[in-house]
């Protein structure tokens, strides 16, 4: 698997131990030091993912995220010496795809990054299966091409945004846990106390132009889940 990829922290040893594993792998890896260098370097190359430590010395890896994300979908993994589940929600919030917390495995944290690649791979033209196209209420996603329109405006979704969207189109009118979300789109075991699917589905809300009291799309059945009628 070929791919450019950002790696940020203002720790050098960090850097070092991520670049040597990322580059084993056969990726192509430019470290930065702070955020001012990484959007240099994002405004430079093509990349196709980023892995951003929390803590910089000008920007912030929020802010820096943030700022990524104006005008790119490339994956995101946030890097965060603190376990707090703010720090994890406002990376999400913010644009992060998945978060890891320091100290971390080398060999998790590759895995983790081939994982978000293979989905980014695939929404942007690589193989797929079969696809299809549903319409419910004006929404209308395809799996073919990863695309999303409400109405006639094209939605801008992040892999994962997209995945849970079809997950529920799919499923219409089923509740689907936040579990069963989490471990299908993600492929990992859910834990307790994972708020990651309730900030991509707050998300998603946003892109869809949800009202917070009665969304008309993503409903919360209270204690159950979630399900697009």
């Amino acid at each position: 698997m070929e791919a450019n990829i950002l790696v940020v922290d203002d720790e050098p040893e960090i850097v070092d131990l991520v670049t040597v594993y990322l580059r084993g792998e056969g990726f192509q890896v430019f470290p930065c030091g702070s955020g001012t260098e990484a959007l240099a370097v994002v405004a430079r190359e093509k990349l196709d993912m980023a892995v951003l430590d929390v803590m910089l010395p000008d920007i912030s890896g929020m802010s820096l995220c943030a700022e990524i994300r104006r005008s790119h979908q490339f994956p995101i993994l946030m890097l965060t010496a603190r376990s707090e589940d703010t720090d994890k929600i406002t990376g999400l919030t913010v644009g992060a795809d998945d978060y890891m917390t320091k100290p971390f495995s080398p060999l998790e944290l590759v895995a983790r990054v081939k994982a978000q690649l293979r989905r980014y791979t695939s929404y942007n033209g690589g193989e797929r299966e079969t696809g299809e196209t549903l319409n419910i209420n004006g929404l209308t996603i395809n799996k073919t091409t990863h695309q999303c329109w409400l109405y006639d405006e094209l939605l801008n979704l992040t892999p994962i945004e997209f995945d849970i969207l079809w997950l529920l189109c799919a499923n219409r009118g089923k509740v689907i846990s936040a579990e069963e979300l989490f471990e299908t789109v993600w492929g990992e075991k859910y834990l307790d106390r994972n708020n990651t699917v309730m900030v991509h589905i707050r998300r998603l809300r946003e892109k869809l132009g949800e009202p917070g009291r009665s969304p008309r799309f993503i409903k919360t059945v209270w204690g159950v889940g979630y399900k697009v009628e």
